[in-house]
């Protein structure tokens, strides 16, 4: 099944749940968080210099300026002492409150001051220059952070400048990781006996949870026996939000994993038309989604970021992902493909030409050694050397 396909029909109705929290980078909002009150509350200078009506300065010039009296200066966090009046002016630092009477601030750069309590305006300015009006950052009902977007930097001194210090928003989806075959032992074994194969999918695949907004659960190295497996797959299915299980690279392991997610739910896919990561699995168990991975570790991180992480968003109530950084650079060489299939290549860019890196997808040092990856489309025969490719950036 393309991969695109594949997507589009599989669409678990889970959802992490919702719950109040404080505003934090990555938070996703699971309703519009509104404004309740004007932003900013009252009329700021943007500028230091000295606030005006813009009426005394008109015809102001360098070589016919404006001399205004100065009645005082504006003390940041007060409320101003007087008015401005027809032919006065004070003195106002960046943030200050405009005074009453005063519709625009003269940039000091703009400003000499020929003589104590006067000021000579170099420059005319209009109505509203050098001033921050109330509600011109947001008003009550409009709409600060929507729903669906993960909180950005900027969005949290928004929220901060609102008063708004807790929202409803989705809690980081678990995401259940399970490793499965007989030759698979923990990172920390230290001698490995013939045959045996540290897991590296678990570590790889937890980093990605993360950079897709889920909290990983690692739940151990599995056996391949059907009964062991249909447990620990089942118990995280009760528990966990999304489940992933990368199997063994035999195909009766992962004949195993399709028996035990046909028992748990409905298998909607079994097989990817996309290299590398072909043997894929994906499973509707009950809302939950059951992605089955191949056992090669770049097999599998390959597959994850095309379809695991959309998934994980999505049950995370992300409608709106932070876009990916992508450079166009030119082929170095042919890259040949098979029509019907999407491949998945990786690459370093160096001053625009992108090099692919090759190797079995049982090896890592290919992707490890990449900036980024491209596509070849399903309905490409291959990619000549010169050709336009968008990297994918790492």
């Amino acid at each position: 099944m393309p991969v695109a396909e594949a997507l589009s029909a599989f669409a678990p109705a889970r959802r992490s749940p919702v719950v109040t929290t404080a505003p934090a980078l990555g938070v996703v909002p699971a309703a519009d968080v509104v404004c309740g009150e004007q932003l900013p509350g009252w009329a700021r200078a943007t500028v230091d210099g000295y606030a005006v009506r813009a009426a005394d300065t008109y015809a102001a010039s360098e070589t016919l300026p404006a001399l205004l009296e100065v009645t005082g200066a504006v003390t940041m966090g007060r409320a101003p002492e007087g008015e401005i009046r027809p032919g006065s002016a004070m003195a106002i630092p960046t943030g200050g409150l405009l005074p009453p009477g005063a519709d625009a601030v003269v940039m000091v750069e703009y400003t000499t001051e020929p003589m104590p309590g006067s000021v000579e305006l170099l420059r005319g300015v209009a109505p509203g220059e050098g001033v921050l009006q109330p509600g011109e950052e947001a008003g009550p009902g409009d709409v600060l952070a929507p729903a669906g977007r993960p909180l950005r930097a900027a969005d949290l001194g928004l929220l901060a400048a609102a008063g708004i210090t807790e929202l409803a928003a989705h809690a980081r989806p678990r995401v259940g990781i399970v490793s499965t075959g007989d030759e698979i032992v923990p990172p920390q074994t230290r001698a490995l006996a013939p045959g045996q194969v540290r897991d590296a999918c678990a570590p790889a695949l937890a980093g990605l949870v993360r950079e897709a907004g889920g909290d990983p659960v690692l739940r151990g190295i599995v056996p391949d026996e059907p009964e062991e497996l249909e447990r620990v797959l089942g118990e995280a299915v009760a528990k966990d939000d999304v489940v992933v299980v990368s199997a063994g690279s035999s195909v009766g392991a992962r004949d195993l994993t399709v028996g035990v997610a046909a028992r748990l739910g409905r298998v909607v896919c079994h097989g990817l038309a996309v290299k590398p990561g072909k043997p894929t699995l994906l499973a509707d168990c009950d809302g939950v989604p059951l992605i089955g991975l191949p056992g090669n570790p770049r097999s599998a991180l390959v597959v994850f970021r095309l379809v695991g992480m959309p998934l994980v968003r999505t049950v995370a109530g992300i409608t709106a992902p932070p876009p990916t950084a992508k450079v166009r650079a030119t082929l170095s060489r042919d890259v040949p493909s098979a029509a019907g299939r999407l491949d998945v290549v990786q690459a370093t860019v160096v001053d625009g030409v992108a090099t692919p890196r090759f190797g079995s997808s049982a090896l890592l040092g290919p992707m490890v050694g990449a900036d980024g990856w491209f596509c070849i489309p399903e309905a490409d025969t291959g990619l000549g050397a010169g050709a336009v490719v968008d990297v994918e950036l790492y």
